[in-house]
């Protein structure tokens, strides 16, 4: 049977191959991601696994979108470059996104098994949606494919 690594020790291997190779964006990136798990498992006494770790990753693209928007209105387009950069190194331990059509395969399944047939059962859909799409689409597109395809 083939060992898989844990996302965090992926994380520490690839810290160390950048530091080797001198690449500080890599290197800074996998930092910023180092810090926020440490931050979330010192604060809450607890060890995360790949899928929580998944999540924080989420959340930090998440937070850097944000930035490139802000940044862009600012027109401070040297910042702009360096949070897309940090996006597409953070990308890197993302799972592989599912394309929309894929997506609203899986979100009509969920449908039909639910029995959900208006908005007014979104509700019902958004939790496991969110499980069986586990870090391959964000809760933005989960929530537009459930509107499209209950209206």
């Amino acid at each position: 049977m083939e060992y898989k690594m844990s996302l965090k020790e992926q994380l520490k291997s690839d810290l160390k191959e950048a530091m080797k190779a001198k690449d500080i964006k890599k290197r800074d990136s996998i930092r910023s991601i180092n810090t926020m798990i440490k931050q979330i498992e010192v604060d809450e006494r607890i060890e995360l696994d790949d899928a929580k770790i998944i999540q924080l990753i989420q959340k930090g693209v998440k937070q850097r979108e944000e930035a490139i928007i802000q940044f862009k209105e600012a027109k401070r387009d040297d910042l702009v470059a360096n949070e897309q950069e940090q996006i597409d190194i953070f990308s890197l331990y993302l799972p592989k996104q599912l394309t929309d059509d894929e997506l609203e395969i899986l979100i009509q399944t969920i449908i039909d098994e639910v029995g959900a047939s208006s908005m007014k059962d979104m509700g019902k859909i958004m939790n496991p949606a969110k499980e069986k799409v586990a870090g391959r689409a964000d809760g933005k597109r989960i929530n537009q494919v459930v509107k499209k395809l209950l209206s």
